[in-house]
């Protein structure tokens, strides 16, 4: 039995969310990330709690109720398209891709809707911390992911490809 790629997306997308959402709440509801600190994992990574009140690197910080709003609206919206995409999509890399994508985006609309602002814990550093990078979550990894797959995607050469229109 072949599973298709609108299967695929879909379960995809279903799993994704899942994870990102059990590891945000174990995180900071069973552990308690906030009552208990930073807990060191390697000598370059912790799980440090930070509440994300803008998108991408913190860009776009909401501090009103509104800018709340339009970011989770603007991340269903997003999610609805890629669906209709994901759900006429063919092609496996696209498919994955998409599921990827919706997942991420929808975990942290969540997160936006219930608590303001977006679950981030796992923080990379250089061992002596002279570098730091952001603190992100699953789903945005799925979210890197998924667009690193529609690039992919893109450059290969096919009709079922993303920005193909099928004609030669």
């Amino acid at each position: 039995m072949t599973v298709s790629a609108r299967t695929l997306g879909l379960v995809t997308a279903g799993l994704g969310l899942a994870v990102d959402q059990i590891s945000k709440l174990w995180l900071v509801y069973g552990y308690g990330l906030a009552e208990n600190g930073p807990v060191r994992l390697a000598p370059f990574a912790e799980f440090r709690l930070v509440w994300n009140y803008g998108i991408s690197y913190g860009l776009f910080q909401q501090d009103n109720p509104w800018g709340r709003w339009v970011l989770v609206a603007l991340a269903l919206v997003a999610s609805v398209v890629m669906t209709v995409w994901l759900w006429r999509s063919t092609s496996t890399l696209l498919a994955l891709s998409l599921g990827l994508l919706i997942g991420g985006a929808i975990g942290n609309a969540i997160d936006r809707a219930w608590a303001g602002a977006v679950v981030d814990f796992v923080h990379l550093f250089l061992p002596d911390r002279s570098r730091s990078w952001y603190v992100f979550n699953a789903a945005d990894v799925w979210i890197v992911a998924g667009v690193v797959g529609l690039l992919i995607d893109a450059f290969r050469s096919g009709p079922e490809d993303a920005t193909k229109s099928g004609s030669s």
